[in-house]
This record gives C-alpha cells, structure tokens and sequence, in this order.
C-alpha cells in the first residue's frame, strides 16, 4: 500500500456499498476524501467518517485531481458524466462502475472530448475487503495516466494492468465472473443428478474439490491449443468423446434431470467430427465458437 500523504485528495462519486468501503479505505489512509451521491443522505452520512461532501457531481470532480466513480451500472456513469461537463477538465476519472468494454472505451472518449484523462476499472471481491489484498482490481487505459495514479489504486487491493485499451479491464472482469457462472450452474446440475440417484451432495462434493487442482493444468494446455490453432487430442479423441456423450445424456434422461448443456456438447462434437477433426481434442471446439 501507498505511504500516507495528507495532502493527497481524491474523490468518490457513488455511496454503496463498494464505493462506502472506497471512501473509508481512502479515509483512513489519511486521504481529504470528497464525496457525492445522489442521494445525498448517503453521502451525508461519510461525514461522520471525515469525508467532505460536495454539493453537486461537478465541485466533488473539481475538488480532487483524481475522481473514483463506483456507481450501479454505466448509464449512471454517463449521468455523472453529463452533469459533470467542463469541470472534469485537467482531472483523472477512474471508473470502477460493471460495464461492457464498449462502454469503458465511450467513456475514455468522453474524457479526451472534455479535456480529462480516464482509467477504468473493474473489483473482483466484496466491500469489506477493499483495501486489502484480498480484493483484486482490474485497470485499462492510458499507462502513463494509470502509472500517475497507481499509488492512490494501490491503496485499494491488489491491482493488475491489461494495457492500453480502455476496454480490457471489463474483457477481463466479464470473462471471470462468466467462468464463474458458466461452472456453477454446470454444478448445480450435476448435484441435480448425484441427489437423483439417492448419493449424498455434500459428499460428493468433497470428493469433487480433490479433483478440481488437476484442471488448471488443462486449461493451460487448452489455451495454448487455442492460440496456437493446433488441437491435440487432449481429453481424448472426439470420436471417443462423442460416444461418452451419449452415455451423459442417457443418464440424465433415465434420471429426470436436464439435458439441455450436455447435448449443446454433443452438437458441437458432431460437427467437429463431421468436419473431419474427429481426431482432435475438446480444446478444437473452439473453431465452431465464433459466430
């Protein structure tokens, strides 16, 4: 974390959850911290915390060099952002607000129109852990703007840089959390079969998490498949594969359970194979990926 400075001055726009958490953790860093809210009772009550609170959206952007804006979705940003106007000139924004990468890059054009610079940002973690390290915050844009103003992200958890597109840090924070969806209704599914069949949930899942280390491997085998374009037969052939398939889906129909994910898989290994690259691995779907 970054030294102290008390004549360090940032702002934060949006009093929530996670944008409470980044004003304290400014806060007790010895940071003149501003804050606004639309609400304004919630901006309000960071007073109590040392917190100065701006009247309007364009004196909370003016009052810091550096503004935070943890807000509920982007068409909030783009309010702020409006209301804000001339007054973000000669400033820093730094959006930590969800989004889509075309709407960080929206914002980065914004700020070059008004004469100001912008980093986004995405968190990965929950409120009570910013300003540790167990919170981790994906940045993009600018880098010598990002370098400028690393020590006041710094403060905030552990902080990555995927590079000068605006967009990247929302390409990154999307595909996590995606990941994080697309294996847990896999899950959920799955325990939807083994509590069919009379076996014990939490049990199996024991069993499962003992399993779980041996996929970081593939996944790294399986992205070097991919940038590379040449598919080994990684958990097997797809004509072996394909023929366990029908064997999953079997299983489920005999067991009342959906089927709906294990037959898009199956699909996917028919195709491939009918293209002639039943001798490749899982990895090789990724060709029929693209739309």
């Amino acid at each position: 974390m970054a030294e102290r400075n008390d004549r360090s001055a940032v702002t934060v726009i949006g009093m929530g959850n996670m944008g409470s958490a980044v004003a304290r953790a400014y806060l007790e860093r010895g940071y003149r911290t501003t804050v606004w809210n639309r609400t304004a009772d919630k901006a309000e009550a960071m007073a109590d915390a040392g917190a100065l609170v701006a009247s309007t959206a364009a004196k909370a952007v003016a009052a810091s060099p550096v503004t935070i804006l943890v807000l509920l979705d982007n068409t909030a940003v783009e309010d702020v952002l409006e209301s804000v106007g001339d007054a973000a000139a000669g400033r820093t924004l730094v959006s930590l607000t969800s989004g889509s990468p075309a709407q960080a890059r929206a914002n980065a054009s914004w700020a070059v129109e008004h004469q100001a610079a912008y980093v986004d940002g995405k968190v990965m973690g929950d409120p009570p852990d910013v300003g540790t390290a167990r919170i981790s915050l994906a940045f993009s844009g600018d880098r010598n703007v990002f370098e400028t103003i690393r020590p006041e992200l710094d403060e905030l958890g552990s902080v990555t840089y995927h590079g000068p597109d605006a967009g990247h840090a929302a390409v990154e924070f999307n595909a996590q959390v995606a990941m994080g969806y697309e294996f847990l209704i896999g899950f959920l599914h799955t325990l939807n079969l083994v509590e069919s069949e009379g076996m014990d949930v939490e049990a199996f899942t024991e069993r499962l998490a003992g399993s779980l280390d041996g996929y970081a491997g593939l996944l790294q085998m399986m992205a070097g498949a991919v940038k590379s374009g040449r598919y080994g037969p990684d958990l097997g052939s797809l004509d072996v594969q394909a023929a366990l398939m029908d064997d999953l889906i079997g299983h489920r129909e005999a067991a009342g359970v959906e089927t709906v994910r294990m037959r898009e898989v199956k699909s996917l290994m028919d195709r491939r194979i009918a293209q002639g690259h039943g001798d490749q691995g899982f990895s090789s779907m990724y060709e029929l990926l693209r739309l």
